[in-house]
């Protein structure tokens, strides 16, 4: 099939060279989101999936909706049999949806119709899920709400942050992308509908989702922060200031701290939760790189009763 791929992050990228490297489909152009300021000097810089494509010499689309007429006059004139997305970046409106002669196939990282939205690894790790995976499915009008093609599942490993989970499902994702491709081709692929138990959201991770409630029991502290990492960042309050929360474990023998008391140990440091205590590994001062958080904890000179949080 002629196809035009649509995507802008890096976690697109795997699933863009998995259809060039198959040889079997033609990539016939790029669709992704404008060049956006990235750096401290802010300037312009193309997203990961343009500069793959013109790595791969693809013709690359940037427009600004894609609803703008000179987009949707250039779709019509490559006229592809099918778009597949991953993580584009805008809604598509239905005179884009209706060009390509099968559709707009997305894949999207839960196992549909669970997580539907934005952020389908976040939620998924922030609400304890032990198997996740990835969707394709052929997009309407609705949020993630058309019917699916095929599923992969993928463990949730106890340390899994939504970076590490998301790297993951990027990879096996593109296999599946590729393969529904070759099933639309050749015509022995059908999508089912999904059901309509099961249906969960997945909004954009805010600021304030991913602040950690120290009240709260330390499995549910320890999902935020594995969830939240690395973007937007888990963050607490520590003497009137943010301090992010990169990484921690919990301590189930350790009952002894109150909520967000902390403990320093000679190479450790400890916070009580609405359970037991948590370890604080690695966290980030205001304005400071990633550190270790012993090595924090000497810096600041933590004194007895301090505590994290409001």
């Amino acid at each position: 099939m002629k196809l035009v791929f649509a995507g802008t992050p890096e976690v697109a990228v795997p699933a863009l060279d998995a259809l060039l490297a198959s040889g079997r489909h033609e990539v016939a152009a790029v669709v992704t989101r404008p060049d956006a300021p990235a750096g401290r000097g802010r300037r312009l810089v193309a997203s990961p999936v343009a500069q793959r494509a013109e790595e791969a010499g693809i013709e690359v689309l940037k427009p600004v909706r894609p609803r703008d007429e000179d987009f949707l006059a250039r779709l019509r004139e490559i006229a592809p049999d099918c778009c597949p997305v991953v993580a584009y970046g805008a809604l598509l409106p239905k005179v884009a949806l209706d060009i390509p002669a099968r559709g707009w196939v997305n894949l999207h990282f839960s196992l549909l119709p669970a997580w539907r939205g934005a952020a389908p690894v976040q939620h998924s790790l922030m609400a304890g899920d032990q198997v996740t995976g990835a969707s394709t499915f052929l997009i309407e009008e609705g949020l993630d709400s058309g019917p699916v093609y095929g599923v992969v599942t993928e463990d949730v490993r106890p340390t899994d942050t939504s970076g590490d989970l998301l790297t993951r499902l990027a990879f096996a994702g593109a296999g599946l992308l590729a393969a529904t491709m070759d099933g639309i081709e050749e015509g022995k692929l059908q999508a089912v509908p999904q059901p309509v138990e099961g249906i969960t959201l997945a909004p954009k991770i805010q600021v304030e989702d991913a602040h950690v409630d120290f009240a709260a029991p330390a499995l549910r502290v320890d999902r935020v922060v594995r969830g939240c990492t690395p973007a937007p960042g888990a963050w607490t309050l520590f003497r009137g200031e943010r301090l992010k929360l990169i990484q921690v474990t919990p301590l189930p023998d350790r009952t002894d701290l109150a909520p967000g008391e902390l403990v320093v140990g000679k190479n450790n440091v400890y916070a009580g939760t609405g359970s037991y205590a948590v370890e604080l590994l690695w966290v980030q001062p205001q304005g400071k790189k990633p550190m270790k958080a012993a090595d924090w904890a000497r810096g600041v000179r933590i004194t007895a009763g301090e505590r994290l949080g409001a």
